[in-house]
């Protein structure tokens, strides 16, 4: 029989202070240690965001402060954690200054266990997000990383409207989808982001975490999906914490009620850059 895994959903607000930010994000390991879980996800930028556009002027190493933090704080706390950040970007050289949109996984001994840069840049509703990042490699190697009983994969916020993003998560071995996002507000975005969710749910058979930011410009509303599309947990506007146990022999037998993924007739491989 395998274990539940605990999951804390991290919503919170996120500003241009790093140093803050990092104390927020401490706070929320604090609460999900203290509820004994075992995986903190928190949203997109939660080193540091700017509504108006988060540039390369926040962006950090990998062995800078913020993921430096995260480290320490999951080998304090004996808990992982999925995080999003913001790195220096590569095309400095060629005469451009961009970051890259990422997202960090650290497993409970605070090993980097990997790393995935956001492949789908939020170039719509009127904003321009390549304008200040890189675009990841959609050829690289899928972030799927194990937590206990269960296989989490990771996309994050704008990739939430391409299924392929998450199929090809699903193929990987994925049994829980992770979105952390700042879903941008707008008429009829909260709607787009709650039926995105339950649709990568439905659609693979698979559990999703959507964790939004909240605060100025953003949605908050982090929703948790059950592979039937149901949804199990949903935040409102403001920051907060909830925490949920997945049961890897439920989603096992959603899976085998619905074989979906097995009747499919259609792979999904990345186009060329």
């Amino acid at each position: 029989m395998a274990h539940d895994v605990r999951v804390t959903i991290g919503q919170l607000e996120v500003s241009g202070d790093r140093t803050a930010n990092l104390q927020a994000v401490a706070s929320a390991f604090r609460e999900a240690a203290r509820v004994g879980a075992d995986l903190l996800v928190l949203p997109e930028y939660a080193s540091a965001f700017d509504p108006r556009g988060t540039g390369p002027e926040y962006a950090e190493p990998l062995d800078g402060p913020f993921v430096s933090g995260l480290r320490r704080l999951a080998r304090e706390h004996d808990l992982a954690v999925i995080a999003g950040t913001l790195l220096p970007g590569d095309d400095g050289a060629a005469g451009t200054s961009r970051a890259v949109n990422a997202v960090v996984a650290v497993d409970r001994a605070g090993a980097l266990t990997g790393v995935y840069r956001k492949v789908h840049l939020y170039d719509a509703f009127g904003h321009r997000e390549s304008d200040l990042l890189e675009p990841g490699d959609p050829a690289a190697a899928p972030l799927v990383v194990q937590v206990g009983d269960l296989r989490f994969g990771v996309l994050t916020c704008y990739d939430l409207r391409f299924p392929e993003s998450a199929r090809r998560l699903v193929d990987a071995g994925a049994q829980v989808l992770v979105v952390p996002a700042a879903w941008a507000a707008g008429e009829l975005k909260a709607d787009h982001w709650r039926t995105l969710s339950r649709a990568r749910a439905i659609e693979n058979t698979a559990v999703v975490i959507a964790v939004g930011q909240a605060g100025k410009g953003v949605t908050g509303r982090s929703v948790l999906v059950g592979p039937d599309g149901q949804v199990g947990l949903e935040l409102g506007e403001r920051a907060e914490l909830r925490s949920a146990d997945l049961d890897p022999d439920e989603l096992a037998a959603a899976r085998e009620r619905d074989p979906s993924l097995a009747n499919r007739r259609y792979t999904v491989v990345p186009l060329p850059r």
